[in-house]
């Protein structure tokens, strides 16, 4: 067997990145990586479990890149300055970015893509265990951090099983999804997001010309130019859900006379259940074992993620970041707890000016009068990004009409707020992107109110 390739990943830190150089380790390939965040001292858990599968983590000043390596893998994060990209150049090491390095593994298998605004790294999760459940040995590559696979000590987001089947996250965000030609392509929503509606249909679009099979939602009227060969929805479409009962824990329903019962709370993850049952049904897969997986579904990380209960008060760290999320978020909120005491640090500057008029309506529609709302400083990730916006411009609309909303410039001091304002039967609810610390911060809120 010919030796595997000693490819370099950039940025390992990243969920993305650090997704594709688990693979290669996973397949027996030689892997180093580097990231500025671990440089600087941030992170030890992820570190440790890259190095466990032998992926070798060097400083990133260059040194990581030899004449033995034959491959540099960068994200959109990294510049053109950088000295592992000028290392590369200078001794002649092919570099590639990691859509078209993730589109290699998408081309080589039969590869299922799921995309949209929201709810991808769910539904990942949902096909991942649904097909690793019935017995075919699906691989994975994904932006979040499946709770199934971190129980295996791993860092969740990746898996190389044992058959020609994998599972991706395409994310749009970017438009690096374009890059990718998978045998099905599963299309969940169209909102405002990272661009416009009508930039982001653009993109899915073209996307829809590289994919031999495109599932559909067919309640989502923002897709309903996408060309569907099987269309799954809640309402409407070839594979739906009947008889949807929600609960504080999670939801019931019914599939062409199959009952499901879901462990995650919310209508968004009804919606996620069905978009997850059409695709394992393309592939072969029956209901019942449809049904069987998704009953024990253990989730994804930051997902609605309940970190414990103290003083009757329950503590959910959640990745909602765009105002479709927030909106479904605080919907699940409040049928768990009689009052919802959110957070919600906004992630980076230009994403809160291009969102700030939706991000104030979803959080207007969705608190209620005895709610309370905390926003600290908006997350700053560098760069040359103009500060013209700030927290206070999404508070300020909010407390005119009434509502419990604040902005505490120091996330420390909203830590102190929230143990002094809970009461039993209360919701704690920690939301935002981006920033690794947020978890930290919601198991700090946890222990404060011990």
């Amino acid at each position: 067997m010919a030796q595997k390739p000693l490819i370099h990943f950039v940025g390992i830190g990243g969920a993305g990145m650090s997704a594709l150089a688990q693979i290669h380790a996973m397949d027996g390939g030689p892997a180093t990586g580097s990231d500025r965040d671990f440089d600087r001292g941030k992170g030890t858990e992820l570190p440790a479990k890259l190095e466990a599968l032998g992926v070798r983590l060097l400083p990133q000043d260059g040194s990581a890149v030899t004449k033995e390596t034959s491959l540099v893998v960068l994200s959109t994060a990294i510049e053109n300055s950088n000295p592992e990209i000028a290392a590369a150049k200078t001794l002649g090491v092919p570099i590639m970015h990691r859509s078209e390095y993730l589109a290699r593994h998408v081309s080589e298998m039969r590869t299922i893509a799921v995309t949209g605004t929201s709810g991808k790294s769910t539904v990942v999760a949902m096909i991942f265990e649904i097909l690793e459940s019935a017995g075919r040995g699906p691989s994975v590559i994904t932006g979040g951090s499946l709770i199934a696979l971190q129980k295996r000590g791993l860092t969740g987001n990746a898996w190389r099983g044992k058959s020609s089947l994998l599972v991706v996250e395409a994310d749009e965000s970017d438009g690096s999804l374009v890059n990718y030609k998978p045998a099905v392509g599963v299309f969940l929503n169209l909102t405002k997001d990272h661009l416009e509606v009508s930039a982001l249909r653009e993109i899915f679009l073209k996307f829809r010309v590289n994919v031999a099979t495109g599932l559909v939602n067919s309640d989502d009227a923002a897709l309903a130019d996408i060309r569907a060969d099987v269309s799954f929805g809640l309402s409407s479409g070839a594979v739906r859900a009947e008889g949807l009962a929600l609960n504080a824990a999670g939801s019931t329903f019914r599939v062409k006379d199959v009952s499901f019962a879901l462990p995650v709370p919310g209508r968004h993850n009804a919606e996620n259940a069905v978009a997850a049952i059409a695709a394992c049904l393309n592939e072969g897969v029956s209901l019942d074992d449809c049904s069987r997986a998704l009953s024990s579904f253990q989730g994804v990380a930051r997902r609605f993620q309940s970190l414990g209960i103290e003083r009757g008060v329950e503590v959910i760290d959640d990745f909602a970041h765009n105002p479709a999320k927030i909106a479904a978020t605080l919907t699940s909120a409040r049928l768990r707890g009689r009052r919802t005491l959110a957070v919600y640090q906004p992630h980076g500057f230009a994403p809160t000016r291009h969102l700030k008029n939706e991000l104030i309506a979803a959080f207007a529609e969705g608190l209620r009068p005895d709610d309370r709302l905390w926003l600290p400083d908006i997350y700053y990730v560098g760069g040359t990004a103009s500060k013209d916006i700030s927290s206070a411009d999404v508070v300020g609309p909010l407390r005119a009409e009434g509502l419990g909303a604040f902005h505490v410039p120091d996330r420390a001091e909203i830590v102190a707020l929230i143990a002094a304002e809970a009461r039993d039967g209360d919701l704690v609810l920690v939301m935002g992107a981006r920033d690794p610390s947020l978890s930290d911060f919601a198991r700090s809120v946890l222990t404060a109110l011990r």
